[in-house]
């Protein structure tokens, strides 16, 4: 009988997204629990490993990490199996590099070199506000953050700017049509458009509408939409394509004219 949690996770149940190689061994990293969901993350070995190319293998990613030299979020991780997810600020202060966890349109992690002020601040859907005891309103946010006190303006689905070293909030932007927002699931992951229209279907999943700077329109479910900025102006920077996805014929153009 298998009793309490699962400690290991075979190489062909792990997420695609993280291109692990099925001939490379039959084990993969399990991600310990953490602020982002197991099948929504990267571990660290993951990205010191495959994405960076810092280790060649498990004990290489451990001496790292033991060095206590990889902050996520501003806070040193030793674990190396620590899930970072999507807007994560992952540090690296020996060589100097900061990164943001993004997704492509592929559905894959992309790790988006960022400058160190952009580096001190991170982005934060809210997915619950509450009133706690003692009457102490509190929102609580995609990554498992509990804010006291947010601005009373602050509903759910909107997103707050956090100050990583002391957790407060900087700035909120609403949920509003007109308003730049990037997928964070579902088919169109890793998109990014200007919310157009919001179908309200109480008792089922709402619908968003988005455009796309092209000019292509897509919708998904709510849950699926993060806003990053007012207007059409993001307050992150983007990775590379400004999630402006291809079609397959233009994709291979794109890659063709690469290679020549």
């Amino acid at each position: 009988m298998a009793r309490g949690p699962r400690k290991h996770m075979k190489r062909m149940f792990a997420p695609s997204h993280w291109m692990l190689d099925k001939l490379k061994g039959r084990w993969a990293p399990r991600p310990s629990s953490g602020p982002h969901k197991l099948r929504e993350c990267l571990p660290l070995i993951v990205m010191l490993r495959d994405r960076l190319k810092y280790a060649l293998n498990y004990n290489e990613c451990k001496m790292i990490v033991m060095q206590r030299l990889i902050k996520v979020d501003g806070k040193v991780r030793t674990d190396m199996f620590f899930p970072a997810g999507f807007m994560d600020v992952v540090q690296i202060e020996k060589t100097k590099e900061n990164f943001r966890l993004l997704y492509d349109t592929k559905s894959r992690f992309v790790m988006h070199k960022i400058s160190k002020e952009e580096s001190e601040y991170k982005m934060c859907r809210i997915k619950q506000v509450f009133m706690g005891p003692k009457a102490c309103p509190y929102a609580v946010t995609h990554d498992g953050r509990t804010l006291r006190y947010p601005d009373p303006e602050v509903k759910v689905n909107d997103s707050v700017r956090i100050d990583i070293s002391t957790g407060k909030i900087l700035d909120f932007v609403k949920f509003d049509i007109g308003n730049v927002v990037m997928m964070s699931g579902g088919n169109n992951i890793g998109r990014v458009g200007v919310i157009t229209h919001r179908e309200r279907h109480p008792g089922s999943f709402e619908i968003v509408h988005v455009k796309d700077q092209l000019g292509h329109s897509f919708a998904t479910r709510l849950h699926n939409v993060f806003v990053i900025g007012t207007g059409t102006k993001p307050w992150i920077s983007l990775p590379k394509g400004n999630g402006i996805k291809l079609s397959i014929v233009e994709d291979r153009h794109a890659k063709l004219s690469k290679k020549h």
